[in-house]
C-alpha cells in the first residue's frame, strides 16, 4: 500500500491503513475459498471482514469523512454509497451462509469494488486528508476511534519488534 507521501506516519491513518492491510489479505482467503467451492468458509470471511469494517468505517464516516466533506463533497458521498453496498453484500452472511445461489458471485464482486475503494482512500483521501486537515481535526479523528475501536493487534511499542 501507499507509502510515498508520509500519510502514515498519522496514527489515524496508519490505522485505518492496517486495517486495510487485515480486510485484503481476507480478500485472498475469500478468493481461495470460492475457487475451493467452500461457501460456508466464505460466509465466515465475510464476517469477519465485517467486523474490521464496523469500527474502520465509524472513524471514516463520523470521523474524517466529515473533515473532507466541504472540499470534497462528491468524492466522499461516493465513498460512502460504496460503505453501504459492501455492507448489504457483507450483511448477507451475517448471521449463517446465506442461501441465494448467487451470493459467492455477488461477494467476490463487492470485494473487488472493496479492493478499488480501499485505493481510492490510500492514493487519495488519505493523502489528501494529510495536507488539509489540522491537528485539532486529527484529535477529533482520534476521538471516533477511541469510541469506535478496532479489531488490530496492539502496536509494538517503541523499539520493539513487530
Amino acid at each position: 500500500m501507499c507509502e510515498y507521501c508520509g500519510c502514515q506516519s498519522v496514527t489515524a491513518i496508519d490505522e485505518l491503513t492496517r486495517e486495510h492491510d487485515m480486510v485484503v489479505a481476507m480478500i485472498g482467503d475469500v478468493r481461495a475459498a470460492h475457487t475451493a467451492g467452500d461457501v460456508p468458509r466464505m460466509a465466515e470471511l465475510a464476517r469477519r471482514i465485517a467486523a474490521v469494517l464496523v469500527p474502520h468505517t465509524e472513524v471514516e464516516e463520523h470521523g474524517l469523512f466529515p473533515l473532507l466533506a466541504d472540499e470534497f463533497p462528491d468524492h466522499v458521498a461516493v465513498l460512502e454509497a460504496e460503505h453501504r453496498r459492501i455492507e448489504t453484500v457483507l450483511g448477507a452472511a451475517s448471521s449463517a451462509t446465506p442461501d441465494d445461489p448467487g451470493w459467492p458471485r455477488q461477494l467476490t464482486e463487492i470485494l473487488d469494488l472493496l479492493r478499488d475503494h480501499i485505493l481510492k482512500e490510500q492514493d487519495g483521501v488519505f493523502p489528501a486528508a494529510l495536507t488539509t486537515l489540522s491537528g485539532a481535526d486529527w484529535d477529533s479523528v482520534d476521538a471516533v476511534r477511541a469510541r469506535a475501536g478496532s479489531l488490530l493487534p496492539a502496536a509494538p511499542a517503541a523499539g520493539e519488534r513487530a
